[in-house]
């Protein structure tokens, strides 16, 4: 193993794992574990916050070309939405432990839909998967597999990529839209047209 993708590897391994658990969020019932598990996910987001900035300081600190250079050059790609995770998603995660916090009375509390709601905004899951997605090329040329694709694969795979990213976009836009629909209150019939009916 390629010393850079020995230090590539973990930082990867945190946004994968933490875009898994995103994915997840909105499925769960119960309250309680709807805190338990953002409390994980907001403390690996924080890990892999940490290891993304961590990188490129500790190049700052070497002299000439070194792994930790070739590890931090392919954080590149992640860079953009790491930021939006550190602006938007931490907040959002914050506020959903909180909520689901104050609602977890007993194991069986269930989550209503207003926090599966929030749980499923876009801005929580999309940003940490799209950050594990933009790592995918660095590992993958760390690794030594990238020199099987030639340079007439970069269109390509940047193709793939952008449709991936559209194709996640959409999944959580739907699924945020149909739990937040769920959360509206029920509106109440108009007594008018029975009123009309009885005077017929």
């Amino acid at each position: 193993m390629q010393s850079h993708l020995a230090l590539l590897l973990p930082v990867a391994a945190a946004w994968w794992t933490a875009g898994y658990l995103a994915d997840g969020l909105p499925r769960l019932n119960h309250a309680r574990e709807l805190r338990q598990r953002t409390g994980w996910l907001l403390a690996l987001t924080l890990t892999g916050l940490g290891l993304t900035v961590a990188l490129p300081i500790a190049g700052l600190g070497t002299v000439g070309p070194s792994p930790v250079d070739d590890a931090a050059d392919g954080l590149v790609f992640a860079a953009v939405p790491a930021l939006l995770v550190a602006g938007s998603t931490v907040r959002r995660l914050r506020r959903l432990w909180a909520g689901a916090g104050a609602l977890s009375v007993t194991a069986r509390t269930p989550a209503p839909h207003g926090l599966r709601a929030a749980a499923a905004h876009p801005l929580v899951g999309l940003p940490l998967q799209v950050t594990g997605l933009a790592l995918l090329p660095a590992v993958i040329m760390a690794s030594g597999a990238g020199r099987f694709l030639g340079s007439s694969a970069t269109g390509p795979v940047i193709t793939v990529a952008v449709l991936a990213v559209a194709a996640i976009a959409v999944r959580h836009a739907l699924r945020h839209s149909h739990f937040a629909e769920r959360a509206m209150p029920e509106r109440v019939s108009s007594p008018r047209p029975a009123a009309s009916a009885l005077h017929v």
